[in-house]
């Protein structure tokens, strides 16, 4: 079923855009808020906007002015406020941790503001606990709102992030909590452009290569040594953090040192004359969390939205003007959202243009030109 812009009940998934995706562009002075708006807008089929709380929105209390403003934006450029993506930084004080209780407090506001603004979702982080967001759960189930957990990389779908947030909602009937699974989860290798950062930082394109097939590898079912390392309880920040304590001092919880000495004795059995940053590139096998398009189907009830994440669009061989990310599965996930119904948004998350700023300015991504790209990819597979 066709649908104008925003003209209607259309059972289709419905495309937007993350402006996290056009950080570098707004650190520069090159693209402001509106027109970040204007951009999205002009992108065919392109319906709904997700943010960043303290990107633009004149975070923690927006004027009336500024509210005016951006309902006025809005109309002008028929975008629909999707989710508000907020954060929980527990050391933004000089003199205290946040405790619990001022976390949900947090949260409550930032519910309250979303509702303010027109977005109909709040993201939190992955690492949220659970009962910071049951504090909050009152407020948006009387704004209508819904609350979302980001499942994020190296999180996997069936593990205990997920799985509490189920057992919460179950147990308690709410529909205002649910997760927002971050398209990164579907990542089954490390993305080139990453690799090529990390050689020009140093390190050993074999390494890059020894990585890249391991991945590969477990892909492809060749391998079976990634499918059987479980680190679901951690963030990508953590594992990272972690694997460089390990390799400097040994201190590290006890179940991540045998991940760490199988990571370690690959490149030490395989490199050449390696380095400290050939370990890091390794440790990229780590992030993924290889997840399983089919465990989709029995989690719709609580997905919020998706974030479509992805790192860098390249020419698909043979197809000139379609493009695609080549670290990414896309097509299975989006066929089996297809397959169920799903008709809520995948909002475009750019997060490749890191892996250029190490260059000068002349090599900086564009950052609107890969979203675009990115856009017609799920619009190819969407329709297709």
């Amino acid at each position: 079923m066709q649908t104008d812009r925003l003209g209607g009940n259309i059972m289709a998934i419905k495309r937007g855009v993350d402006f996290y995706s056009y950080q570098q562009a707004q650190f520069f002075g090159q693209m402001n808020l509106e027109q970040q708006m204007k951009e999205a807008a002009s992108i065919e089929g392109v319906t709904g906007i997700e943010m960043l709380d303290e990107q633009a929105l004149h975070y923690p209390d927006p004027s009336p002015e500024f509210v005016d403003q951006w309902y006025e934006w809005l109309a002008k450029y028929k975008l629909e406020p999707v989710t508000l993506d907020v954060f929980g930084d527990v050391l933004q004080f000089r003199d205290h941790v946040m405790s619990i209780h001022e976390l949900g407090e947090r949260l409550m506001h930032d519910v309250r503001l979303a509702h303010r603004l027109g977005f109909k979702y709040v993201r939190t982080l992955a690492t949220t606990p659970l009962e910071v967001m049951a504090l909050a759960v009152p407020v948006a189930e009387e704004l209508g709102m819904r609350i979302g957990k980001e499942i994020h990389a190296p999180i996997p779908l069936n593990g205990q992030y997920v799985k509490e947030i189920v057992d919460y909602v179950d147990k308690t009937g709410t529909k205002a909590l649910g997760i927002v699974p971050d398209w990164g989860i579907f990542a089954y290798r490390p993305s080139e452009v990453t690799l090529d950062w990390y050689v020009r930082q140093g390190a050993k394109r074999k390494t890059c290569d020894l990585v890249d097939k391991l991945c590969m590898d477990t892909y492809t079912g060749k391998s079976d040594i990634l499918s059987n390392i479980d680190l679901s309880l951690y963030s990508a920040g953590n594992v990272e953090s972690f694997f460089h304590s390990y390799l400097n001092n040994r201190k590290v919880p006890q179940e991540l040192i045998p991940v760490f000495q199988m990571m370690e004795a690959l490149v030490k059995d395989n490199v050449k004359d390696y380095t400290d940053i050939d370990f890091e590139v390794m440790g990229q096998a780590l992030l993924l969390s290889r997840a399983n398009p089919d465990n989709l189907r029995k989690l719709m009830p609580y997905i919020v939205n998706f974030h479509g994440k992805f790192y860098n669009m390249s020419e698909v061989p043979g197809h000139p003007g379609e493009y695609e990310d080549k670290s990414i599965d896309y097509a299975g996930p989006i066929q089996v959202l297809k397959e169920v119904g799903y008709d809520g948004y995948i909002n475009t998350e750019y997060e490749g243009q890191r892996r250029f700023q190490d260059r000068g300015v002349e090599d900086l991504i564009d950052e609107a030109d890969q979203v675009r790209k990115h856009q017609g990819m799920m619009k190819r597979l969407i329709e297709g």
